[in-house]
């Protein structure tokens, strides 16, 4: 598995933004109103991967690390909310696109243009936060190794 390249969410992104507002277009009278914290998920998410990233990052960098399987599945934590951060910023941008020069003639779209500012918030800071997981999970290169450990003497 390789760590997660800019154009592997730029792609996810773009298919979040096309595929959500082409359901709009389609069908938006039929939708439900967005709940305006509907992305709030995506924020706790954030925090506890933010969390987790400062954890293994201190480990690491201690020299504490027991269970290599346990960062290896950070890591693919990590690349699965990236991922899945930038497919739903992109469907929220969409939504935010597609019903904000709507909300003078629809009530509904002043709600759902809130709601996917929500959203495209909470949905960049999952991407960030997993960005960072993935990064934490990195072996620092050995001279760095070295001067984190105290030293005997």
């Amino acid at each position: 598995m390789h760590f997660t390249r800019p154009r592997e969410l730029v792609v996810a992104a773009v298919l979040g933004l096309v595929l959500v507002y082409v359901v709009f277009q389609l069908a938006y009278g039929d939708l439900p109103r967005l709940p305006t914290l509907a992305g709030v998920t995506f924020a706790v998410l954030a925090v506890i991967e933010a969390i987790m990233a400062y954890t293994i990052r201190s480990r690491i960098k201690a020299g504490r690390v027991t269970a290599s399987i346990g960062i290896a599945r950070s890591v693919a934590l990590a690349k699965a909310s990236s991922l899945a951060g930038s497919f739903m910023t992109g469907g929220w941008l969409a939504a935010f696109a597609y019903a904000f020069p709507r909300r003078d003639e629809l009530v509904a779209s002043v709600f759902d243009t809130r709601a996917a500012v929500v959203g495209a918030v909470c949905s960049a800071m999952l991407v960030a936060a997993a960005l960072w997981l993935e990064h934490s999970c990195r072996t620092p290169p050995r001279d760095e190794r070295q001067d984190s450990r105290p030293t005997t003497g």
